[in-house]
């Protein structure tokens, strides 16, 4: 391995936290003292840590960890420099970072500017720009007006944060936030940590690349201080009626999001409000997944909620059936061939009262239909071939059964575990 891929795959592993390393060839005259002041007022703006406003400048510095000695003197950390440094002193001394901002409009590039600012400048002006392409329409629930963004700040704000803690500062490369034809793609160099997949990004315990760094981000108040800021981004996205968050183009040098914008689904948006009134509380992001999933792809069984909640099917059956409860889904068949649709209510609410008759009404004349064709093809159906074939109970087969014979569309052959039906 050459030196800079040991300290990459150390930083990978959890074993070495790179923004808490001293820049001996750099000096606290190296920092920006209007930065410092950026930092005191984030701090204010964003509802960071009211303990660290009172200190003074040089107990505030040390507070965060963006000084350390070394050798009898007190030098900057890499996550000082970051913080506070002077645009000289990052250039010189950490001239991996870098932050791109571009605008695509098909295959025109309409802005593409490249900074290497102190992270507190750089946030600001990623957020001015976010801002300027802001667009706003207004929803009308109850006596209360809704702002509807075409994009939800919160998550654009998070998903931004992480890339710049989170990304590795030992690789060349710039963070990209980059605006596509509705949707914002945000990467960073450096791929998930140790212990981090694709598989379990919402239930695995925050691992961050730069833990030093990373604390005084959220000390500050510019990211969530629980760590759990994937929720914040899963919340901002699904409450509107968008996909979630796509990490799937992320890999081992890289980890890239793509952020769904453009309209949003004012009728799920008004149903989700109506039951956070009634619940007193903002719906789980569990809930929010579940309810996505059901708008999008119409029916689901709880092994397809477990797999997309990243938890066991017993907690994702409780998810689907507290959404039962609460009106907003509704279960088709028992037991293992249970499966789940929007409420009739939920699709009134979206305006696609049609939808629900084509998932729910029509599963029995699909079913009849399903086993005749079985029939047709293979010469023979059993009760067995009925629940593999149409996912329902063994009840609910027999009853299937029942009404074809009655209907004498099929007529039986055996007896008992022998029993098979064939055309009459």
């Amino acid at each position: 391995m050459y030196p800079h891929e040991i300290a990459q795959r150390q930083s990978d592993l959890g074993q070495l936290d790179y923004s808490a390393l001293t820049v001996p060839a750099a000096s606290v005259a190296d920092f920006d003292p209007l930065e410092l002041e950026r930092l005191r007022q984030c701090v204010e703006r964003y509802g960071g840590d009211h303990n660290l406003v009172g200190l003074a400048d040089e107990e505030l510095i040390g507070a965060l960890g963006l000084i350390r000695r070394y050798e009898n003197r007190k030098v900057p950390t890499v996550a000082g420099i970051l913080i506070l440094g002077k645009e000289g002193a990052i250039r010189e001394n950490l001239p991996t970072h870098e932050v791109a901002f571009q605008v695509l409009q098909e295959t025109e590039v309409r802005v593409n500017e490249f900074r290497k600012m102190s992270l507190l400048k750089t946030f600001e002006w990623v957020e001015q720009q976010f801002q300027a392409r802001m667009e706003e329409r207004e929803l009308q629930a109850g006596l209360f007006r809704v702002p509807v963004p075409n994009y939800d700040a919160r998550s654009f704000r998070e998903a931004f944060v992480n890339a710049l803690v989170h990304r590795d500062y030992t690789r060349l490369g710039a963070v990209h936030v980059r605006f596509e034809a509705e949707a914002i793609v945000i990467s960073n160099p450096g791929g998930f940590v140790e212990g981090v997949t694709l598989a379990n990004l919402l239930v695995v315990e925050p691992r961050p690349r730069n833990p030093l760094l990373a604390d005084a981000i959220k000390r500050i108040g510019l990211a969530e201080r629980t760590g759990r800021g994937i929720d914040l981004i899963y919340q901002g996205l699904l409450r509107y009626g968008r996909p979630g968050p796509d990490y799937r183009r992320s890999d081992s040098k890289s980890v890239v999001v793509i952020l769904p914008g453009g309209q949003a689904d004012l009728g799920m948006l008004q149903t989700i409000i109506e039951e956070e009134r009634r619940l007193g509380h903002p719906l789980p992001v569990d809930s929010l997944i579940g309810l996505g999933l059901l708008r999008h792809e119409r029916r689901v069984d709880v092994a397809r909620v477990a797999g997309s909640i990243q938890k066991d099917e017993a907690t994702a059956r409780q998810v689907v059936e507290r959404l039962v409860e609460a009106g907003l889904a509704e279960a088709h068949g028992v037991k293992g061939g249970r499966t789940y649709t929007l409420s009739p209510n939920v699709y009134r609410q979206t305006g696609q009262p049609a939808d629900y008759v084509r998932q729910a009404g029509f599963d029995a004349i699909q079913q009849e239909q399903m086993v005749l064709q079985y029939v047709q093809s293979h010469g023979r159906i059993t009760r067995k071939d009925v629940v593999a074939l149409c996912r329902i109970s063994e009840d609910q087969a027999s009853r299937l059964l029942r009404k074809l014979l009655s209907q004498k569309k099929l007529r039986p052959k055996g007896n008992g575990r022998s029993r098979y039906y064939v055309y009459s």
